[in-house]
């Protein structure tokens, strides 16, 4: 007797083999799997005369919300901002800006020119992240479509085909074809306790087929997914060469090409027009004038009625009294900056960890991908700089920014360097991809988030192991995110569970003020 499969095992097996979008799609089609919320939309009350007055510390995104938000509904708001902009960890970088990295400071050199820009910070909008994409609307703020993944972009490791880089579609085609057929032979196996019916098996034994573009003895043979070798439009296509799957094997980075769109960067992508800081620049229209510049936190006191904060401009001392508190200050600065917190809200700020986030930028003397069919999306390496990004704006214009290096796990391999190091390294390594790269590019910039000035961190890390979250993380998480008093609210993306994404850092925002009109309500 065979066995057969459940719904949640097919899942199971094909989020395996194919990713996270492979299991989404047939769970879509079998009515599994549950629609996502829309926006959420702020229905504050009014200010009232006798708590008008909010302080907010960080012109961040979540900070920037705020302002926006209560000023609407009549609350006087005053943004306290250490540096000299706005924006936070949004951070466009254009000819003649500061990159002001501790031991690394200088200035773009890159050509005045408007699509001439490089996001070193915030680079993508998921479309399913509402809330962000609700405010770009409202704001007026131009989108355009972000490349992520293109297939005639490269990957290259040394541990395959003797480290010649080969097209992304060569790899993830004939992967996904081998992995199609391995999942096909195992369709057959085991007793579940709810199987399919004959109809819906074969249905899905279709998708398997289709996925992997398997023959109809289950046998992967190569595709013409992977483009022709020769031909194909005036005459028939010839194949190409199938790529042996123990080849195949010998990199680890299928890891990140067969998921590469999953998750966050699995809906389409979409980015500000001219840089991500026309984001900011859209609120700013509205609040920028509660912003004072240059402003530095040194202590944070909750009373029952209010919160004082102390802070120094320009060499002067200064105290601002407010009925309400809304503080974007990265947990690991606040945690050095004179508060009466309670001892818990304390142990949650201190426990929280910084991402190590680093990002490099070349300008490219010409579009040099254009004329290897690249437009737009990411060119994966095995190698510390790990990606090179193609820019999807300025199509077919002279000259370009390229984004050089990608490390977003440690970042502290380049943060070790020299200026000079890393732009070595990162010509050594984009030389494996694109063989006359050093000649190329030129004007390079590098960002270390974890020693950029007023930051010294990038994403906050609360979760300790893969695991998953420990009850002492839940409990430290959720008094971080209720209010001192009443009064005091933590917000930004280090108050969410899914923290580096603008949208986490609006969200808990909303959550933040929602909370407090409540209270004001009861």
């Amino acid at each position: 007797m065979s066995k057969q499969v459940t719904r949640r095992e097919f899942l199971n097996l094909l989020s395996a083999a194919g990713g996270t979008a492979a299991a989404l799609k047939a769970g879509s089609a079998l009515g599994l799997l549950p629609h996502t919320a829309q926006a959420a939309s702020m229905d504050l009350l009014a200010a009232n005369a006798a708590s008008r007055k909010v302080a907010i510390l960080g012109a961040g995104i979540s900070g920037l919300t705020v302002a926006y938000e209560l000023s609407k509904v009549g609350y006087e708001c005053t943004i306290l901002e250490s540096s000299l902009r706005p924006g936070g960890r949004i951070f466009t970088v254009r000819h003649g800006d500061l990159i002001d990295e501790i031991g690394n400071r200088h200035y773009c050199e890159f050509d005045d020119e408007p699509h001439m820009y490089f996001n070193a910070g915030a680079a993508r909008i998921p479309s399913t992240h509402r809330n962000l994409l609700a405010y770009c609307k409202e704001l007026n703020i131009d989108l355009e479509i972000f490349i992520n993944e293109n297939k005639t972009s490269y990957v290259q490791d040394p541990a395959l085909l003797g480290g010649k880089p080969i097209r992304n579609i060569d790899y993830t085609t004939h992967s996904r074809g081998f992995l199609a057929e391995l999942l096909a032979k195992s369709l057959n196996a085991g007793e579940m306790d709810q199987p399919f019916t004959d109809q819906e098996a074969e249905t899905l034994m279709g998708m398997v087929r289709s996925f992997g573009s398997l023959d109809e003895d289950n046998l992967y043979k190569g595709s013409f997914r992977a483009g022709y070798a020769a031909g194909g439009f005036l005459e028939h296509g010839v194949q190409k060469d199938i790529i042996a799957f123990r080849d195949l094997l010998k990199t680890q980075m299928g890891r990140q090409l067969l998921s590469a769109n999953e998750g966050d960067t699995g809906p389409i992508l979409l980015q500000a027009v001219g840089g991500m800081d026309k984001i900011t620049e859209g609120f700013t229209k509205h609040v920028g004038h509660q912003i004072r510049y240059r402003s530095m936190v040194n202590s944070v006191e909750v009373k029952e009625d209010g919160v004082d904060i102390s802070y120094d401009q320009d060499g002067s001392r200064h105290l601002l009294q407010a009925d309400f508190c809304f503080n974007c200050i990265p947990s690991h600065l606040m945690t050095g900056i004179t508060n009466n917190f309670p001892s818990q809200y304390v142990d949650a700020l201190k426990y929280i960890r910084r991402g190590n986030a680093y990002k490099a930028a070349f300008q490219a003397k010409e579009r040099f991908w254009e004329k290897d069919d690249i437009y737009g999306g990411i060119s994966w390496m095995n190698n510390p700089s790990n990606q090179i990004w193609y820019p999807s704006s300025g199509i077919h214009k002279e000259k370009g920014i390229l984004l050089a290096a990608y490390d977003f796990g440690d970042g502290s391999f380049h943060t070790a360097m020299t200026h000079e190091e890393r732009i070595e390294a990162h010509l050594s390594d984009g030389e494996k991809i694109h063989p006359n790269y050093r000649n190329q590019v030129e004007k390079p910039i590098t960002v270390a988030w974890h020693r950029m000035n007023h930051m010294l961190g990038c994403s906050a890390r609360w979760q300790r192991n893969r695991s998953g979250w420990t009850h002492e993380e839940e409990e430290l998480y959720h008094a971080l995110q209720q209010p001192v008093n009443g009064r005091h609210y933590m917000i930004g993306d280090q108050v969410s569970m899914h923290s580096a994404w603008q949208e986490s850092a609006v969200m808990s925002a909303q959550w933040a003020m929602t909370d407090m009109d409540r209270r004001l309500r009861a």
